[in-house]
């Protein structure tokens, strides 16, 4: 049996509770401000990882850092303070490490912690692509979207994750727009999808303008607040968050009945598996990027998979193959933490509907 460990962090105060409740009673930048100085720790034992073909256990490991204290705080530290929590998973016997949130996207994607460590690390964004794409789909599928016909926006276009969602999406759009903030890398992509593809796209560096156009968004920015309001949306748009913390406001839930949000890179765990931590999924559910490292451990495909900023589409089909090889599946859909039944977004198409109707 092939161990891993997964390196997770609090995206806001909010999530420090989850582990020491005691927190909840502090003032937040009273918690916030003490995390810097606390070690890293192995927050649960996971049990239970299970295919038709090999089984896996692991480690969470604890980087205590928050997402805004992750882009805020010196590069240097930040990344010495992912690397510790490396160390602490080689020391439990952990043989392939993966990256969650914004452990992953901090300097170079992995590649310095990796340089580090004498254990393998993957970030997961091959196969959270592969389930975001799939979910998209799906999603579109039922809100009777037409991908060949539909304005497909991907916000946050020149990351890892977005560029090769981009050029996934492209073999059958014929409407992509590239959502970014740099202009040369979104012409750089842009120029490559036109090569692979074949497909004129179109760059934006002004999401409030293209957003309300928008039958279809994959959002994958790296944004620490919200970008996507009630207000940017038409009804019966479909939102595919990928990003944690996330892109799509929690306003969008509340007052916009009309349009479908759902969480990328969800998925059901093959086997009984216990991950011993509540970090808000049912049982048996992770997050893809998770995922990925318990799949790469049970193939045995103990290696560097995927890291750095060049994700390619190769890999992005290797690790949809060995999912599928090992029981890994989407998990239906989810829309801020709650899951969400095909009752429910037919009802949501139907509210849109009417509203483009009666305006």
């Amino acid at each position: 049996m092939h161990k891993f460990a997964f390196i997770i962090h609090p995206l806001d105060i909010g999530d420090v509770g989850r582990k020491f409740p005691i927190a909840n009673r502090l003032p937040g930048w009273l918690v916030e401000s003490s995390l810097p100085w606390l070690p890293p720790l192995k927050t649960s034992y996971i049990t239970g990882v299970r295919s038709p073909y090999a089984e896996t256990e692991g480690w969470f490991i604890a980087c205590p850092l928050t997402s805004r204290q992750m882009v805020s705080l010196p590069e240097k530290f930040v990344l010495n303070r992912i690397i510790k929590a490396g160390r602490l998973a080689e020391k439990l016997g952990a043989e392939i490490l993966g990256l969650g949130a914004m452990t992953s996207v901090v300097g170079d994607a992995g590649v310095t912690i990796a340089k580090n460590l004498s254990i393998p690390v993957t970030t997961g964004n091959s196969y959270t692509v592969a389930t975001a794409i799939e979910g998209a789909r799906k999603a579109a599928e039922l809100m009777e979207i037409n991908l060949t016909e539909a304005e497909v926006v991907v916000l946050g276009a020149t990351g890892s994750i977005g560029s090769v969602c981009a050029r996934i999406l492209a073999r059958d759009c014929r409407y992509l727009t590239l959502v970014g903030r740099k202009e040369e890398k979104l012409r750089n992509l842009a120029d490559q999808i036109l090569r692979e593809a074949g497909l004129a796209v179109r760059i934006s560096r002004q999401p409030k303008e293209i957003l309300p156009q928008a039958d279809l968004v994959i959002a994958v920015t790296s944004a620490v607040d919200t970008v996507i309001g009630p207000e940017d949306l038409k009804p019966g748009a479909v939102v595919c968050d990928v990003a944690r913390p996330r892109d799509v406001s929690r306003q969008v839930a509340e007052v916009r009945d009309d349009v479908l949000v759902i969480e990328g890179g969800v998925v059901k765990v093959p086997g009984e598996v216990n991950f011993n931590f509540n970090f808000g999924f049912p049982p048996g559910l992770s997050y893809a990027c998770m995922a990925e490292t318990m799949i790469l451990a049970l193939e045995g495909r103990l290696e560097n998979f995927t890291l750095g900023r060049d994700l390619t589409v190769e890999q992005v089909e290797e690790i949809s193959l060995l999912a599928q090889k090992h029981g890994f599946h989407l998990a239906g859909f989810r829309s801020f933490e709650r899951p969400l039944t095909e009752e429910q977004i037919l009802a949501i198409k139907e509210r849109a509907r009417a509203k483009r109707k009666n305006p």
